[in-house]
């Protein structure tokens, strides 16, 4: 089997990787397309000390598993859970205490021929959602997470700031709230794909100090956290989408003294991002720059990390 393989921050491309053979209650998924995303890039910069296939954005087909999910079109949550931690007890199974991660913590990932996980994560795709469209519903339910943790009201100020790939699904999710919604960010060609939605964009630069009830953070560096947190109002909400590489420095002091809340954002509900994606409210075509065969996988990392470059495709069936 052909994969995407990391060790030691360095990645190859391996030919001599064995098909996984599905544990019992899992399936065995041959992989059709797979994301390249944030994540995966600051896995290969230390992000997290991972030895494994990368990849967790994935779209496949079932070859192994319950006789109703056998040769459909699948995507996949990525948190494999043990059913028995407090944390899987309470309903909070992304929390799971003993989990594996889909390409990130002790589990092989999507970039690959095959995969595997456990059928309670598998949702089939419609057959409306195009295989490329449908390898967002991952990014898109993680956007989606944030309206499960904050309550946001048609009269709140929101502000995102960052323009990439999370920032655009982030702003188009929270768009649906109807609320008092600017996306920020550094590239007007970038912020033209909002803007076309109707969405309300400006420079990051242009951002007004204390007038924002809500802030969501989706560039992974300290000047995005900078702009996201000096343009919250005393007792405003602060939610980071992305995850950092480094450490991150900030005057706690003065989130004590403005009572901002600080909420960390990951995995989000799948069933409402395929929602999403088969009523066409939300768009991600404009969001793929690149698509190469797993066979050009290492071009392909290339390209993602390329400055300006948005969403990089690996075509699994191209090879």
């Amino acid at each position: 089997m052909k994969g995407l393989w990391l060790e030691n921050n360095q990645l190859q491309l391996r030919a001599d990787l064995p098909t996984p053979e599905p544990s019992p209650g899992e399936a065995l998924v041959r992989v059709l397309r797979a994301g390249i995303c944030n994540t995966d890039l600051e896995l290969i910069r230390g992000y997290y000390p991972y030895t494994g296939i990368l990849g967790h954005e994935f779209v496949g087909v079932v070859e192994q598993g319950p006789p109703h999910l056998v040769n459909q079109r699948v995507v996949g949550e990525i948190n494999a859970t043990c059913g028995q931690c407090r944390f899987c007890r309470n309903g909070q199974p992304t929390h799971c205490e003993n989990r594996t991660v889909l390409g990130i913590v002790n589990r092989d990932g999507a970039f690959a021929d095959y995969l595997t996980l456990p059928a309670t994560n598998l949702h089939p795709v419609p057959d409306n959602v195009s295989t490329e469209a449908a390898t967002f519903t991952e990014p898109i339910a993680a956007a989606l997470e944030i309206q499960q943790q904050v309550q946001i009201r048609a009269a709140d100020r929101v502000l995102v700031v960052g323009d990439g790939k999370l920032g655009q699904l982030v702003a188009q999710t929270l768009a649906l709230t109807g609320c008092d919604l600017l996306a920020v960010g550094r590239h007007q060609e970038k912020l033209a794909n909002l803007e076309a939605r109707g969405i309300k964009t400006g420079l990051a630069e242009t951002v007004t100090d204390r007038s924002f009830d809500l802030s969501v953070e989706c560039t992974g560096n300290p000047a995005g956290f900078a702009i996201a947190r000096r343009a919250l109002r005393p007792r405003g909400t602060l939610v980071l989408k992305s995850t950092y590489a480094g450490n991150l420095s900030f005057d706690a002091s003065a989130l004590v003294v403005d009572e901002i809340t600080l909420i960390g954002s990951r995995c989000g509900p799948f069933p409402a991002a395929l929602n999403l994606l088969a009523t066409q409210k939300v768009d991600v075509q404009p969001l793929i720059h690149a698509r190469y065969p797993l066979s050009q996988g290492l071009a392909a990392f290339e390209r993602a990390q390329t400055r300006g470059v948005m969403k990089v495709l690996l075509e699994m069936d191209r090879d």
